[in-house]
């Protein structure tokens, strides 16, 4: 059982996922949603417009909050207008734990992890984090 004395370390690169799929932001909601079926995904990266910008995220979440709720045209919204950035993010070096923690408090159910130097490496949901800290 992981308690908090637990010696193992159980890091979010352990737990995450690393694959990562992007996104424009100037691409429309409906490209977004049609990248997502035909991968099998609940979230992409929105890449930076310059060295300058930070990522973004969009998920089903904000597809379904943002634009099918509201009766809005997928083909019309782009995906700037309705993404979260700077997307919360996480190092890939932290204990699962404090990442679990962060996302609660922030009220998230993914995250984007970065290395020491800030490119994504992955993502990883609340889900995921719980689920890995879980007894054996």
């Amino acid at each position: 059982m992981n308690d908090p004395g637990d010696t193992r370390a159980i890091r979010v690169s352990d737990i995450m996922e690393a694959e990562v799929h992007a996104i424009d932001g100037s691409a429309t909601v409906a490209e977004a949603m049609a990248t997502m079926k035909r991968l099998q995904i609940s979230s992409l990266v929105v890449n930076r417009r310059d060295d300058d910008d930070e990522l973004g995220l969009i998920t089903v979440s904000d597809l379904a909050r943002e634009v099918i709720a509201r009766n809005r045209a997928p083909e019309r919204v782009n995906v700037y207008e309705i993404m979260a950035k700077p997307a919360l993010a996480v190092r890939s070096g932290m204990l699962a734990r404090y990442a679990v923690r962060l996302l609660v408090q922030f009220g998230v159910s993914r995250a984007l992890v970065v290395d020491d130097a800030g490119a994504p490496r992955g993502l990883v949901t609340l889900r995921d984090l719980v689920l890995g800290l879980a007894p054996e």
